[in-house]
């Protein structure tokens, strides 16, 4: 049993690292084995939809994590709670040998205030977490911490947990995506019997003495998801409890987001977490190499932190590629030669495979905006914006002359390809919001 359950953290450390941290949270954040054999490892998800969607997209993952860990290839049985029950009775398998998620701690141990790396682009919200930690109700209430991909929002929601039950096991404390508050707010309206389902729901999100809630930008248009969460809200914060959220962006940003939640959301402390600087950088890998036993020279770690400026995930990511690619080479400490290669052979395959029109599907997709449009004339702020962000990328990435990049956009002059370019990259310099679009489209480009 414990064997079972140390194998399965290992799986688990490796799956957090190929996906994001969303898509970790909703379909995953419940993952947990009934049993293993020499055949095939038994998984339970915590719903047929989290069943379906890992069995769509992420499964590939799963094998591949699987084989590192244990070694060999092993069939992947993924059961929902319905099934998990006709399984156990078909199966006879005692109860003592599934491990029992509820009784672990909901926080992820690694995230803690003690190794979370301060800097300048984080040490205000750093200092607010911390102080909410310490004073849950009283203090910064609620708290909103919003940025972009990978820059520690959801570090800074598991260290508060962590801290808060360190301090105090009796709290009722939950962590939940918005995704996750959402599908339990829906299936207590597609539940038989509704009205019991929906008290249920209730007493389980306004009983609580902390709620933390991350991604809280996909509650737009979902208008009775917000109705539920506004009154959820005021309950608990008439009582004294605390609420954390985070976002991608500032509540005023949130299209859609109802003005009496903007304003909810704006009776406390908002604050960004920003794209960490180099210094930053440089520390992050320092203290990640120590916790992992990584040998890697300092001209390697501060290549690394040079070359990645878009978030922390993908920078810790580099340098466990860095210290693999040693490994393999039989070398007990990674330098320059293996940092290089990575990102050589990264920036290859990229340019290999993006073209013009994949980056301008992607930043279209983003905004939301008709490639027709930003192709075209119109001069419209909606528009202008991917436009002139789609120019800035072909030239960043691809490198084309500008007189190919004015052919794609409807013939324009070189000299207004080049003024685009120029304006998004000054702004990429001093606007940590262009900053930030840039970065999340760059992520969305390489992971396909």
């Amino acid at each position: 049993m414990q064997d079972l359950e140390l194998k399965w953290e290992k799986i688990i450390e490796k799956l957090r690292m190929r996906i994001s941290t969303f898509s970790y949270d909703v379909w995953f954040k419940q993952f947990e084995p009934i049993e293993l054999d020499n055949e095939k490892i038994i998984i339970l998800t915590h719903s047929s939809s989290a069943k379906t969607q890992i069995l769509r997209n992420y499964i590939d993952k799963v094998n591949d994590c699987v084989f590192e860990v244990l070694g060999e290839n092993l069939e992947i049985v993924l059961l929902d709670p319905k099934e998990k029950e006709e399984y156990i009775e078909q199966h006879k398998v005692k109860e003592e040998t599934i491990v029992k998620k509820e009784e672990k701690n909901p926080f992820n141990e690694k995230y803690t205030f003690d190794n979370f790396v301060v800097g300048k682009s984080n040490q205000f919200v750093y200092a607010a977490a911390r102080t909410v930690a310490e004073h849950p109700g009283q203090r910064y209430n609620p708290l909103f911490i919003y940025g972009g991909v990978g820059l520690g929002k959801t570090h800074l929601l598991h260290a508060i947990g962590n801290f808060l039950l360190e301090s105090n096991k009796d709290l009722k404390i939950m962590y939940v995506t918005c995704e996750q508050f959402m599908n339990d707010y829906v299936e207590s309206l597609a539940s038989p019997t509704k009205n019991k389902a929906t008290m249920e729901f209730r007493g389980k999100y306004r009983k609580l003495d902390v709620l933390m809630v991350d991604d809280i930008q996909f509650i737009s248009n979902k208008t009775g998801t917000q109705e539920e969460f506004f009154h959820t809200f005021n309950d608990l914060y008439q009582a004294h409890k605390q609420i954390i959220i985070s976002s991608d962006k500032p509540p005023k940003e949130i299209e859609t987001l109802e003005e009496r939640l903007k304003s909810r959301f704006a009776s406390g402390l908002i604050h960004d977490i920003q794209s960490p600087d180099l210094e930053t950088r440089i520390a992050i890998l320092r203290k990640k190499s120590q916790q992992e036993n990584y040998m890697i020279e300092d001209e390697a770690i501060n290549f690394i932190a040079e070359k990645t400026d878009t978030n922390i995930r993908e920078l810790e990511g580099k340098l466990s590629q860095v210290y693999f690619l040693a490994t393999l080479a039989g070398k007990k400490t990674a330098g320059i030669e293996e940092a290089k290669e990575i990102f050589d052979g990264q920036e290859e395959q990229i340019k290999d495979e993006l073209t013009p029109e994949i980056i301008i599907d992607k930043v279209c997709n983003y905004f939301g905006a008709s490639k027709a449009d930003v192709l075209g004339k119109k001069k419209s702020k909606d528009i202008v914006e991917p436009r002139m962000i789609s120019i800035y990328l072909i030239s960043d990435i691809l490198d084309l002359p500008l007189k190919s990049i004015g052919k794609i956009f409807g013939g324009r002059d070189h000299t207004t390809i080049m003024h685009s370019r120029n304006k998004i990259t000054e702004e990429y310099k001093n606007n940590k919001k262009t900053q930030n679009i840039i970065n999340e489209i760059k992520e969305l480009l390489k992971s396909g």
